[in-house]
């Protein structure tokens, strides 16, 4: 009876490190995602994750759809883009002032942050004068801006 007990209590703990590894994996892939940031947000919140990815070196994915502050990731040294990504782009807003345009401090912030091809086509599309969302696929950026694609995942 006792090995049964043992045996019992040996392939609930496997099963339990089986799950617990699973669950660890899953969190360190979400972490090198755009996935949890995909609406965009408060700006300075972003510029604080680029800093912690390029200190680190670490691999970060640009996947499924990325608004607005979320494609400051594309500033991140060993970020990839996904073909399939849908990256969109807008001017930033200036709530002191409440204006949006290139000008603002959002968006010189996002600008200055991306490649100069990239920066010269939203510019001279004019795609950052106003809050309206222009739309890039992952394969644009990669064929037409030069981003680094992302490996199989």
């Amino acid at each position: 009876m006792d090995k049964i007990r043992l045996y019992v209590a040996w392939q609930a703990l496997s099963a339990l490190i089986s799950i617990l590894a699973t669950l660890a994996g899953t969190a360190a892939f979400a972490a090198g995602s755009s996935l949890p940031y995909a609406e965009g947000g408060y700006l300075p919140d972003f510029v604080k994750i680029v800093r912690e990815y390029n200190e680190s070196g670490d691999e970060f994915r640009i996947e499924g759809v990325c608004k607005s502050a979320c494609t400051i990731f594309l500033d991140i040294r060993n970020a990839c883009v996904e073909r399939t990504a849908q990256l969109m782009f807008h001017a930033g807003h200036e709530i002191a002032e409440d204006r949006t345009g290139p000008d603002t401090r959002a968006s010189r912030a996002l600008l200055y942050r991306y490649n100069d091809s990239l920066r010269r086509y939203l510019l001279e599309g004019h795609y950052m004068d106003t809050n309206a969302y222009h739309t890039l696929s992952g394969s644009v950026l990669i064929e037409r801006f030069g981003y680094r694609e992302c490996p199989p995942a």
